[in-house]
Formats: structure tokens, C-alpha cells, sequence
């Protein structure tokens, strides 16, 4: 006679679950037990919220569901920041949580709180699981509903005496494939007619772009139509490298190089942008037509007012599209021209022999030792704009940020995951001293799982881009500093490696040192952010003051 965790369990093998983050309490026990002499891996993380992150990035990395596991209450309630995160990044996961029973109540109210109401907002779907007979059927829902688009996190809550109780034997519930419908003809053939029609069209790639399965649709596309690009923050590395079409990263929301391509193009085409990232460009009377071409439609804001849209399975969408188009594009390269002005000026002072480090020159450095399979993890800080600005990407999914919750916290448990998934690519988590010690305790979960993993700690003993925004805004320097351990022997402490960067030249060759030794490693460096008003905000000024040359 199998028991409710058994039948858990079960369906979860059926799903292809490899592996469980979590921190366990008493309410999961049974599930622990049926664990132990299951095919799936139990990760004990440090944090819940380091165990939903870790999910999250499986999700993102693979396009299926990462499964994550905590107690009732106040374990539960960790795992709100890693569903928001999940959320907003359109990452597949499901979220496990235990709770007392629900047949009897011997310890009266003792640790409960309404998780799966705290979670309604916060996922596409929460239940609380009441009966054995609905645990394979709501397992199945639970994996459909989080990977269908828009993808997303699910919570599942497992009260302790269903768990435990004893279940009949019932199969899991078959998987099977579901296709997403292409993109109506009629809508084709007017997204067709308007790109025909443009002067200067432009090809925008937003964070629906970089789902796993789309890299050779959307480079196919694009060596097609050969039309000029550019990406949000999280649709870089969308279309392989090496097509010189590409035109910049939209880090921020106007005025950049980028924006000089933008906003000439009489015709920008949208794919995969989502409204949950900072806008890439502001939509406004007098600017470009703008189709929208995504697994959904589009989420229309003040910023955001597409004239058109193609809604289906975007790669076959976009194959239809481009034999609508190919070879018959007059104007299709109008805007190539801006190319190298707008990635010259990217390149500025990135290898300037200052110490502290620039922004740029770290960047610059990274980008050195990391190779084009590579994969860099941001955590969340000033720095994550200057690598969406300048960081050049070729593959999909070798830079991942957050611009959609933009969270503390994350980076060093996304690149735990990104190092288990591809042992054998190198792997950078990129923290500020704000965000990495938001999570460092996961350090220990890093060393006890043997990965190789260097985690990279900008160090400005602030809480940088907040500084920085108090200073744009003109307020006084106040609040926003601290101290900070010794990093070398705080990484030691937990049997990682660590060195820090003493000069201008020291980045690259401390970094290869690092991956070259195995296992964890942490590398330190200091940080100049005087660079952040100069170039992002005086500079961009000043450009746009001028008269333009094209």
C-alpha cells in the first residue's frame, strides 16, 4: 500500500524530475522518506529562497518546470521572493510546501499561516492538495499550467497527515505533448505588407526571445530578412553571433547610442518582448510602428502600443514570416549603417589602467576569460547595466540577468544551478558586496556539492545603484554605505578559494587562475563607480543635446 508522499513522488519521476532544492521541516518528512529510495536528487540549500532561485534558473535554462521543497509557515513564506522572481522572468517552476493536517488540528493554529493565499498572486496556479486520489492529477496540472506559455511558477501545498496517509496505487498521469498554434495568415500577411512598406525597419528581441528553444528559429530568421537588431536586457544571445547585425543592448529606456538606431527605424518588429522588463523604448506619438510577435499578446501600456501583432508558436511563425519576405526586402539594411558608431562608443575607456577598476574595463575583462558557451549569472546592482550595455553575447542564455523583478540575492544561486546543469562550460556568478551577501551562506551548498563555480564580488561597500540614483537626483550622500567582511577568508571559512584583485591589470589573470583551479573560488574586486554619472547620465546628455550626424 503506497502512501500519499509515495504517489507524490511518483509523479514527479513521471514528469522527468532530476533533482529537489529545498529545506526541508517536520511537515515533509513523509516526503523525505520517499525521496530517499526515489531517482530524484534532494539539494538541502542554506535558504529557501536560494532553493527557489536554483529552481527557477533550471526552468529558464531548460524551458522545464524546477521543483523546489519547504515546510509550512515561515519556510513558505522564503519562497515568495524566488516565486515573484519566477514570476515576472516567466520561469517555469513548481513550488512544494508542507503544512499541518487538515483532517485533524492537535497543534490548534501553531505555525500556520494561508500559504496558498499568499501564493495566488504570486503564481499562475496554488492549491492545497486534500486528497490522496487527486495528488497524480493535480501533479500533472500543476507541470502543464507551469510550462504552457506564459511560463511560470505553481504551488503545490502538501498537508502533513495526506502525505502520510495511506493511498491506493494509481498510476501517474501520462504526459503528453501539447502544440501551440501558429500564427493566423491574415495576420502574417499584414505584419508582411508593413515590413514591405518600411524605410528603416528594426528588429527588436525582448525576453520571450531567449526561451530555450528558440535560438535557431530566430538566427534563421534574421539571416533571412537581414534585417539590423537589437535586444533587451533579457533577450541577449537571443540570435547566435557573428551575423554583424547586430546594433546594441537597450540597458536603459531612451537616450543611449542604441536609441539612435531606434529611433530612426520607422518600423520596429517586436518578438518576444514582455512588459515586465524595464522599457526598452518609450512608444509615443510621432515614433515607429510596432508589430508584436509573441506566444501571446500583447500587454498593452503607456509605453507600450503595438499597431499589429502575430500571435502563435513564434518560430514556425517566424519561418512563415520570413518566406513572406525573403528577397524582397529593398531597405532591409537602411539603419546598418549606425553599427559601429553605436558599438565604438560601447567600447570607450574599456580598457582604461585605472584602480579602482571602471565598470567598462570589468566587463571588458570578463569577457576575456569567458568563452562564448560561457555562462555569467548577474545578481542585481549597478553593474548589471554595464553588462547589458556592453557585454557582447553569442549563444543564448550565457548572460543571464533579472530585468523583470530585479532582485538582490539571486546571482550566486543561479550560477549553482547553471554549474550543475553544464559542468563543463565556465561559470561566473557576478555579485555585488550588497547582493552576494544576501545569499553567501549558499557558498557552503556549493563546496558540499563539488561544483565549479567562481563567483566574482564587485566591491563598493554601498548599496551602489541606489547611491547612484541619489545622486542623480541631486539628495545628499547618506545611508546607503557599510562594511563588509574579509572576503578572501569568509570564502576559506567555507573551504572555497579566494584572491583578490589589487591592480588594474589583475582581473584577467586572477580569474583564470580561478577557473583553472577547480572547484569554488571567489574573486574580489573594487569598483569605480564615478563612471556611472559620467557616461550614463552627463554623457547621454550631452549626446542628445547635440545635433545628430545621420
Amino acid at each position: 500500500m503506497s502512501k500519499g508522499s509515495d504517489l507524490l513522488v511518483a509523479a514527479l519521476e513521471n514528469e522527468g524530475v532530476e533533482r529537489i532544492c529545498g529545506v526541508p521541516g517536520e511537515e515533509n518528512l513523509d516526503v523525505l522518506e520517499s525521496l530517499r529510495s526515489s531517482k530524484i536528487k534532494f539539494v538541502v540549500t542554506r535558504h529557501e529562497q536560494a532553493a527557489a532561485f536554483m529552481a527557477a534558473t533550471y526552468g529558464r535554462l531548460t524551458g522545464k518546470p524546477g521543483v523546489c521543497l519547504s515546510t509550512l509557515g515561515p519556510g513558505a513564506l522564503n519562497f515568495s521572493t524566488g516565486a515573484a522572481y519566477a514570476l515576472l522572468g516567466a520561469m517555469p517552476m513548481i513550488l512544494i510546501t508542507g503544512q499541518k493536517g487538515i483532517l485533524s488540528s492537535k497543534q490548534a493554529r501553531f505555525q500556520i499561516v494561508d500559504v496558498v493565499s499568499s501564493m495566488t498572486p504570486l503564481t499562475k496556479m496554488a492549491r492545497q492538495i486534500v486528497s490522496t486520489r487527486t495528488i497524480p492529477s493535480a501533479v500533472r496540472e500543476a507541470f502543464r499550467v507551469a510550462q504552457q506559455e506564459r511560463p511560470g511558477p505553481v504551488h503545490l501545498e502538501l498537508p502533513e497527515d495526506i502525505a502520510g496517509e495511506e493511498a491506493p496505487d494509481l498510476l501517474p498521469v501520462p504526459r503528453h505533448p501539447i502544440e501551440i498554434p501558429v500564427a493566423n495568415p491574415a495576420a502574417l500577411d499584414r505584419a508582411a505588407a508593413m515590413i514591405l512598406d518600411a524605410e528603416r525597419p528594426l528588429i527588436m528581441l525582448g525576453a520571450a526571445a531567449s526561451r530555450p528553444r528558440l535560438e535557431d528559429a530566430l538566427s534563421n530568421f534574421v539571416g533571412r530578412v537581414r534585417i539590423p537588431f537589437f535586444n533587451t536586457q533579457m533577450g541577449k544571445g537571443a540570435v547566435a553571433g557573428g551575423s554583424k547585425l547586430y546594433m546594441g543592448t537597450a540597458a536603459l529606456s531612451e537616450r543611449d547610442y542604441v536609441h539612435k538606431a531606434i529611433d530612426r527605424a520607422d518600423l520596429i518588429l517586436s518578438i518576444g518582448h514582455d512588459t515586465i522588463e524595464k522599457p526598452p523604448f518609450l512608444m509615443g506619438p510621432g515614433g515607429p510602428n510596432v508589430i508584436h510577435i509573441g506566444y501571446v499578446p500583447a500587454t498593452v501600456e503607456e509605453v507600450y502600443t503595438p499597431q499589429t501583432e502575430v500571435v502563435g508558436d513564434v518560430g514556425p511563425s517566424l519561418a512563415l514570416l520570413a518566406g513572406r519576405l525573403e528577397g524582397k526586402l529593398k531597405n532591409a539594411s537602411a539603419l546598418l549603417p549606425l553599427r559601429e558608431e553605436i558599438l565604438a562608443h560601447l567600447a570607450d575607456r574599456t580598457t582604461e589602467s585605472r584602480f579602482p577598476l571602471t565598470p567598462q574595463r570589468i566587463v571588458h575583462d570578463v569577457r576575456q576569460v569567458m568563452p562564448e558557451d560561457g555562462i555569467v549569472c548577474l545578481d542585481n546592482g549597478m553593474y548589471k547595466i554595464w553588462f547589458a550595455r556592453n557585454y557582447r553575447t553569442r549563444v543564448a542564455n550565457t548572460l543571464l540577468l533579472d530585468n523583470a523583478l530585479a532582485t538582490m540575492g539571486a546571482g550566486l544561486p543561479s550560477a549553482m544551478m547553471a554549474s550543475m546543469l553544464y559542468p563543463e562550460r565556465r561559470v561566473l556568478a557576478v555579485c555585488g558586496d550588497g547582493g552576494f551577501m544576501m545569499n553567501s551562506q549558499e557558498l557552503e551548498t556549493a563546496v558540499r556539492l563539488g561544483l565549479n563555480l567562481v563567483v566574482l564580488i564587485v566591491q563598493d561597500n554601498a548599496y551602489g545603484m541606489i547611491r547612484w540614483k541619489q545622486a542623480v537626483d541631486e539628495f545628499p550622500d547618506w545611508g546607503l554605505t557599510f562594511g563588509n567582511p574579509d572576503f578572501v577568508r569568509y570564502a576559506a571559512s567555507y573551504g572555497a578559494k579566494g584572491s583578490r584583485v589589487e591592480t588594474a591589470d589583475g582581473l584577467v589573470p586572477a580569474l583564470e587562475t580561478a577557473f583553472k583551479a577547480g572547484g569554488v573560488y571567489l574573486v574580489t574586486v573594487p569598483v569605480d563607480y564615478s563612471e556611472n554619472k559620467r557616461v550614463l547620465v552627463d554623457e547621454l546628455r550631452n549626446r542628445v543635446a547635440a545635433p545628430t550626424t545621420a
